[in-house]
């Protein structure tokens, strides 16, 4: 396995093939389907943000990273608004660890780590109590290990499985994209793509893992969010950058410590690219309610997603430049 330790190598701006770039930030279940609606929208009103150089995809945002780039966007969003009623709200490690919107975090450890309530105590005790965000990072993969090591053994396997299940295919793209995860053992963040000797479903699997610490081989990792909250910053040195972030930037980290989104953009307009965001409307987040793992609110978040992305493909035609259908 070779991830790629953080920060990932820019290119030189405006190289050939480093024109576009497509952030995908993490939300739960809504989130994912939010994005997948925004992106099915930006697509019927003209504007093809799929066939960008690079995505990057962070927590939820990964696995709908995978989906988009291994299936037609109008076929995933159809899947999303006609699919029956869940059975049960939630799933474990799907969620992102930098929001503040109320119940947001993933009860990934029921019966382990406790309620959504119980986590987001622990991690916020573990904010509040850490030098920096690099200290952060080594506590919460520390946190997440002992979660590991208390948790079913078969747990691993099962959420692997869950994973792959969501995903149209178990091969890499060819398109380039960026998971992002964070190195349970040393705190530092990774980004794992199609070079990296590790499957789609293990990337997206750590990605996704905010609560016990994913096992890949010898390694342990843990939610991309804790690396830096959207991970815009990866797409440094390309000339457009769209970011999709359904909790709007908020987050949970001391402004000092840089993990906000609006840094990001500021870091990346200081380099030389062009930005723009699609954050949640009211009409969204009404969608996507108080708890952004319930199932049953999949549905809504992408039809309010897909209108979004479709009232923005005129506004945004221009700053995307090439590539539009």
């Amino acid at each position: 396995m070779n991830a790629h330790s953080s920060p990932h190598p820019s290119p030189p701006s405006g190289a050939p093939g480093r024109e576009r770039a497509l952030v995908l930030h993490g939300g739960g279940s809504s989130g994912n389907a939010w994005e997948i609606g925004v992106v099915a929208g930006l697509l019927a009103g003209g504007l093809d943000v799929i066939r960008a150089d690079l995505i990057v995809g962070t927590s939820a945002g990964s696995t709908a990273a995978a989906q988009l780039t291994s299936a037609p966007p109008a076929e995933l969003y159809a899947a999303i608004v006609d699919a029956p009623p869940p059975q049960r709200p939630g799933a474990p490690g799907a969620g992102a660890p930098g929001s503040t919107r109320p119940g947001a975090g993933p009860d990934v450890a029921r019966g382990v780590a406790g309620s959504v309530s119980s986590q987001l105590e622990v991690t916020g005790r573990i904010i509040a109590s850490s030098s920096d965000a690099a200290d952060m990072r080594r506590r919460m993969g520390a946190w997440a290990r002992e979660l590991a090591d208390g948790a079913d053994p078969g747990r691993q396997a099962q959420w692997r499985a869950t994973v792959a299940s969501r995903l149209p295919r178990q091969d890499w793209p060819e398109q380039r994209i960026l998971l992002t995860a964070v190195d349970a053992s040393s705190g530092e963040g990774v980004a794992f793509d199609r070079d990296s000797g590790v499957s789609l479903a293990d990337a997206v699997a750590a990605s996704c893992s905010s609560g016990f610490a994913y096992a890949i081989g010898d390694g342990w990792y843990i939610d991309g969010g804790y690396r830096r909250n959207e991970n815009a910053d990866l797409a440094a040195g390309y000339r457009r950058v769209l970011v999709l972030s359904p909790f709007g930037g908020r987050n949970r980290h001391p402004e000092e410590w840089g993990m906000q989104l609006d840094a990001q953009v500021e870091e990346l307009r200081a380099g030389g690219s062009a930005v723009e965001t699609i954050l949640p409307d009211e009409a969204s987040l009404d969608a996507f309610g108080e708890q952004m793992m319930d199932l049953s609110r999949r549905p809504a978040s992408a039809r309010a997603g897909y209108d979004q992305g479709r009232a923005a493909a005129k506004r945004l035609d221009e700053f995307w430049g090439a590539g539009t259908v």
